[in-house]
């Protein structure tokens, strides 16, 4: 028997198959990045208050993981894990683009620059419906059969992207009654990018034929942001019940982690994705300018690729720039700490789709957020409520620059606060998860 206590004091009691949760995720460690995150938090913090989480994931060893971060496997050593194998289609596509299997898709962008790539484009596009996962679904299912049957678990949860995960939720519902709660990292049919893959008429109406067969069969559905994402979700099904359950950032991570060195000038930080869907250029014509007044240092750690990163040395050559590549989780989190200014750059056309999930961790620093996008997005209301941050568009360069210089001519380094931090801890998210989820499911 086991004891779970939610927010409220309250106490559940959870027998056998009660208590047992099965995840269904392709992103799992020593997957990197912070998509494999999400899932790993929620089920090392399930764990931890009582439940007792599965997880199906993909081997890494046949996978198209991008980057890897062996240092996320101490967080789910405990864990129940399942690996599968997969047949990876997106492997061969990416040889094609890269000439590397191994890098695979790029993430949160399409190069179209020439006829080859747009073909490529439209390969991807059109052939790979949802998604170039689609190899792993049979894998997984059969996975999850077996385990259903032996374990008797009564709880599932599909996580996306890739959202072809979510078919195999869709094809056990034929063969089990169990509680199935669909989870959108980002959007599906409404992504962004979807519009630069010469998608036809049937491949569009075919993949929001899926889209809304899983939102309509599951339970519930989880969002990583509300507004317009959750608003698209109710038209495709009215009925359903959606949950909001922001990435949150690890209060224990983040009290244990030291700082890097300090540098002796300013030290502005960027962590994550960067691509041409991103306004970055604005930042570097504001401090190529102040470089001639102070000392500036510019950090980037990330998987980004080598053609931005040459033009962003190209275009600030007084300023002390250095790219760090892929760091692990806890090195980026010992970066931010080391910063003066943390950066922020919201993808072009998906304004009010998702909230990057290093935002949490930047606040959790209290370190200074400049924040390149519109204030009238869920990012840049979400960041506002916290005290020292600073949101401008591509074409606000005043503002951009005055916000430098006054944090740069500070005496005593500025904090940057939000109130109530702590419930955006990954544990008190995962009390949610288990008090709007599990337990009222």
């Amino acid at each position: 028997m086991l004891i779970c206590t939610s927010m409220e004091g309250k106490k559940k009691i959870l027998n056998g198959n009660k208590s047992k949760i099965l995840i269904i995720t392709y992103y799992w460690p020593p997957s990197g990045g912070s998509g494999v995150q999400r899932w790993m938090y929620f089920a090392k913090y399930l764990k931890k208050l009582g439940y007792l989480p599965f997880v199906i994931t993909v081997d890494e060893s046949k996978a198209s993981y991008p980057v890897l971060d062996q240092t996320l496997n101490e967080e789910i050593k405990d864990l129940k894990v399942i690996k599968t194998g997969t047949f990876e289609p997106l492997k061969w596509y990416s040889r094609i683009i890269t000439g590397d299997k191994k890098i695979g898709i790029p993430q949160g962008e399409v190069k179209t620059n020439n006829l080859f790539m747009k073909l490529a484009a439209y390969i991807r596009g059109n052939f790979f419906v949802p998604d170039a996962r689609i190899g792993w679904i049979n894998f997984a299912y059969r996975a999850a059969f077996n385990l259903i049957r032996e374990e008797k678990i009564k709880k599932i949860i599909t996580t996306g992207p890739p959202h072809s995960t979510h078919l195999v939720g869709l094809r056990l519902r034929k063969y089990y009654d169990f509680n199935w709660w669909v989870d959108l990292r980002d959007p599906w049919t409404d992504i962004f990018y979807n519009t630069s893959l010469y998608r036809s008429k049937k491949t569009i109406s075919r993949d929001e034929r899926l889209e809304k067969q899983v939102i309509q069969n599951a339970n519930g559905v989880i969002t990583s942001a509300d507004g317009i994402f959750i608003e698209k979700l109710k038209l495709k099904a009215p009925n359903q019940k959606f949950i909001t359950l922001p990435n949150g950032y690890d209060s224990r991570l983040m009290k244990m982690t030291k700082s890097l060195p300090k540098k002796n000038g300013f030290h502005i930080v960027y962590t994550g994705l960067l691509t041409e869907n991103q306004n970055y250029i604005v930042l570097l014509e504001v401090i190529k300018k102040l470089s001639n007044y102070y000392s500036i240092y510019f950090t980037i750690a990330g998987n980004i690729n080598s053609d931005i990163i040459n033009e962003i040395r190209s275009k600030i050559p007084k300023v002390d720039f250095e790219y760090l590549g892929y760091i692990s989780h806890s090195k980026a989190i010992a970066l931010m700490k080391s910063a003066d200014l943390l950066c922020n750059f919201i993808f072009k056309e998906a304004e009010n789709q998702m909230i990057s999930g290093k935002l949490l961790e930047y606040l959790a620093t209290e370190i200074p957020i400049l924040c390149i996008g519109s204030p009238d997005t869920n990012t840049s209301r979400f960041l506002l409520q916290a005290t020292n941050v600073c949101i401008a568009r591509d074409y606000e360069k005043k503002i951009i620059e005055d916000y430098l210089r006054n944090l740069i001519d500070f005496v005593k380094k500025p904090k940057n606060k939000l109130s109530n931090m702590k419930n955006w801890s990954r544990e008190e998210i995962t009390k949610r998860l288990i008090r709007e989820v599990l337990i009222e499911s």
